[in-house]
């Protein structure tokens, strides 16, 4: 019996010693929006509402997003190759591929 609650007590310490996880606010919006792991990504339509070249992102006013259960919404993404934003307007409507919340592929429509 002494095993067993030593056991549960060093099991219960592990857990509670465990890192807790830090959200910042790039993605605020999502909490609990998580993309899943996909094979592919995931394509998406918007328009541009803002372009940070140097910080390498850019902010969209997207369309709802079945495959991630996310409603229609305005928020900043990160572009894997920042050529992506070259000659990018604000107001272009477009087409993004994700990959996580990073977007790897960006069309003007």
């Amino acid at each position: 019996m002494k095993v067993l609650a030593i056991a549960g007590g060093l099991a219960a310490l592990v857990l509670l010693a465990q890192p807790a996880v830090a959200q910042t606010d790039d993605h605020a919006g999502h909490v609990g929006h998580a993309a899943p792991a996909a094979a592919s990504a995931i394509e998406a339509v918007g328009v541009v509402r803002a372009v940070n070249a140097k910080a390498g992102k850019v902010t969209l006013a997207h369309e709802a997003i079945p495959a991630l259960k996310w409603p229609p919404m305005t928020m900043a993404f990160k572009v894997a190759d920042p050529a992506l934003l070259k000659d990018l307007a604000v107001g272009t409507k477009v087409r993004f591929k994700l990959d996580g919340q990073t977007i790897v592929g960006l069309t003007a429509l």
